[in-house]
């Protein structure tokens, strides 16, 4: 007769691992579509859309100021702060290329 395979009952590591990677990934898409949408509607008229590295300004302070933030919670970590300005900087980038090219649809 076969004996059973137990298993150790420890940490549920591949579960965890699967809910970082889901929070973080909401967490960047969210940024994205958030500061597209403000940057194309709010900031359509200002001369922050015309400076080509307003992406990758918009999304490095992003990510500075979502690092003690996510310090602080136990279910993400700095990948999590990172995707998110990620995240900031292409919506802000993508949002200043519509404003400059008139492409902007009221919904």
């Amino acid at each position: 007769m076969k004996k059973a395979i137990r298993r150790k009952s420890g940490s549920n590591q591949g579960g965890r691992i699967m809910l970082e990677l889901i929070a973080a990934g909401a967490v960047g898409i969210f940024g994205h579509l958030k500061s597209k949408d403000f940057v194309k509607r709010r900031l359509r008229f200002t001369k922050v859309v015309e400076m080509p590295a307003v992406g990758l300004i918009a999304g490095g302070a992003a990510a500075v100021v979502a690092a003690p933030v996510v310090a602080l919670l136990p279910v993400v970590g700095v990948g999590t702060a990172l995707l998110f300005g990620a995240g900031v900087g292409t919506g802000v980038h993508v949002g200043a290329r519509m404003a400059r090219d008139g492409s902007i649809y009221d919904d």
